[in-house]
């Protein structure tokens, strides 16, 4: 019965988090990820850390804010050429066996997306798998640190305009 629970919630949050990605609400968006929450990229299949090797994304907190202040200035070239974007979240399960799992507050869970992203009068398909690690914080499951791995990670990507 907890498990159905734990996997409606993270469900609901992966959910929520595409559809905040989708309508550009970054400012909402940041609220589901912890004060420390951390959001990477790798460049290379199998990549083991984010601060040994390059990334297409290694992005903390901080950078998140800049990267949501920037996109909301007056003058943002995404003013010019509006993004938009779909995600299509699937296969999503609550991992076992890991770490982070022992504790009720904290989880591991993986995902499948597809997102398909319209701007310049281009559109460009994006594939591949979520890593989220989740942390309770005041009885609310929060992003503690999310990883994307592109099926064509290795690929020549030109600029990626929005967080997948």
């Amino acid at each position: 019965m907890i498990h159905s629970e734990r996997m409606i919630e993270v469900t609901e949050l992966l959910y929520k988090e595409a559809d905040l990605l989708d309508s550009a609400d970054l400012d909402e968006w940041l609220e589901l990820y912890a004060e420390d929450g951390t959001y990477w990229m790798p460049v290379t299949p199998e990549q083991e850390d984010p601060l040994n090797h390059i990334s297409l994304f290694y992005d903390d907190r901080t950078i998140m804010e800049i990267r949501r202040r920037n996109l909301k200035h007056p003058r943002a070239a995404s003013k010019d050429l509006p993004i938009r974007s779909s995600h299509i979240i699937g296969n999503i399960r609550i991992v076992k066996g890991e770490a982070q799992n022992k504790s009720e507050d904290k989880m591991t869970v993986r995902s499948n997306f597809h997102c398909a992203v319209y701007s310049n009068n281009k559109q460009v398909l994006y594939a591949g798998t979520y890593k989220h690690d989740l942390i309770r914080v005041d009885n609310l499951w929060r992003i503690h640190h999310k990883r994307v791995d592109l099926i064509n990670c290795d690929a020549n990507l030109g600029a990626i305009l929005i967080y997948l």
